[in-house]
Order: C-alpha cells, then sequence, then structure tokens
C-alpha cells in the first residue's frame, strides 16, 4: 500500500480497532485459482500473536478457502470511514482556486499465513464470538444459543474456519493532514454539514469529521 510518510498510522492499537469497528474485511488470495476475493466478517485477537491474530469462516461452498490452503500469505482489507473532499471546503480556494478535489479514509491491510480449520467446536467458539460482539449494544441482544441445536449443528456442517496470524499490517489515515490548518478546519465543518445527504450517511459523515480533527490536533 502506498503510505505517504504524513497518512501512515503505525499504532497497533489503532490499527485493530478499525478492525473491529469495521470488520467486514476483503479477503484476498492469490492462488492455483488466480486472484479472488471475497467480503467476510473477521474477529481479530490482539493477545493470539505478536501483531494479532485474525479469525473467521466461509461457506464450505465457497472455493476461497481451498485456496487458502494452498497459499503461503493472504491480504485482508478492512475500510474505515471514507468521504469525498470538495474543493469549495477549502480556504484555499477562496484565496488561489489552486485546488483539488481528493478523497479522505481510513483502512487496515493485514498479511499472513492462512490456516483453515476444519473443527466444529472451534466453528461454533468463532460463531458465538463474532454474534456477541455484534449483538452486545443491541436492547434484546440475539445469542447463537437462541436456536435450536440441531439446526446449528447443521449450519457448522456447511462452514469452514480461517485463523491468521498477522506477519505484516500497515494502516493509513488519510484526513487531510496535508492541508493547511484552515482548510483542514473547513473538511471538519464540510463533513458536520453534510450529514444526512443522500451520497453521506450522517454518522460516516460525522465519524469522518472527527477524525480529520482528531489529526490535526496532532
Amino acid at each position: 500500500m502506498y503510505q505517504p510518510p504524513h497518512f501512515r498510522e503505525d499504532d497497533l492499537g489503532a490499527q485493530h480497532a478499525l478492525i473491529r469497528a469495521h470488520p467486514l474485511g476483503l479477503l484476498v488470495t492469490a492462488g492455483p485459482g488466480g486472484l479472488m476475493a471475497n467480503p467476510i466478517p473477521f474477529l481479530i485477537d490482539g493477545a493470539a500473536s505478536e501483531r494479532g491474530t485474525l479469525r473467521a469462516h466461509l461457506a464450505r461452498a465457497n472455493p476461497q478457502w481451498r485456496e487458502l490452503a494452498q497459499v503461503a500469505e493472504c491480504l485482508v482489507v478492512f475500510q474505515g470511514p471514507q468521504g469525498y473532499v470538495t474543493p469549495s471546503w477549502y480556504a484555499t480556494k477562496r484565496e488561489t482556486g489552486k485546488v483539488v478535489p481528493t478523497w479522505n479514509y481510513a483502512t487496515v491491510h493485514a498479511w499472513g499465513r492462512p490456516l483453515v480449520v476444519d473443527d466444529p467446536d472451534w466453528l461454533r467458539r468463532q460463531i458465538a464470538e463474532l454474534t456477541d460482539q455484534r449483538e452486545a449494544s443491541r436492547p434484546e441482544p440475539w445469542s447463537a444459543d437462541d436456536a435450536p441445536k440441531p439446526f446449528t449443528d447443521a449450519q457448522v456442517k456447511g462452514i469452514v474456519g480461517i485463523e491468521i496470524p498477522v506477519a505484516r499490517i500497515a494502516g493509513k489515515w488519510k484526513l487531510s493532514q496535508n492541508r493547511p490548518e484552515a482548510d483542514r478546519a473547513g473538511v471538519v465543518a464540510g463533513f458536520r454539514a453534510a450529514g444526512g445527504r443522500e451520497d453521506m450517511a450522517a454518522d460516516m459523515s460525522a465519524h469522518m469529521a472527527d477524525l480529520v480533527q482528531e489529526r490535526s490536533g496532532r
């Protein structure tokens, strides 16, 4: 991943936090069947290895798990908040006009050697942990134990687990750090005002504004 120094994020805690907040990773392999990519929800266990270990499951019918068994490395891409930045938000536009549009975003790329896990007990634990994580904030959380055991046992037979101890990880927080302070202030105000538009969900817009503001203070 291209990482200019001002956009680089090497803090492992920040990287893991983005993965937990945006767990749907794009799993990429280049195996015997060629390039393959699938969006898969992941858990990150920060204590399981030096840089953390990713865990997930795929449908047994998905051919990618057979690719994973034959590659030395795979890539998982996690996309955090993102949004278009119009030059109209920049003070520089009014001063010189020498501005162009751009796109702000935060992303984490993780590489590692995948391990295919075909163990029903491992799969049940992984499903329970993933479900509990996503259900925790709901007023009436659903649990995997709420479904009849014969039904969940049949579902487990239809999936395969993967475990990826992270060997390399890279974070990129492109949040207008290369712009003058007045331009960054304009970007923060622009994202806050953009919330609710059809092309900019309110929560995404607010999150982008918070991130730009946070990085501006560094």
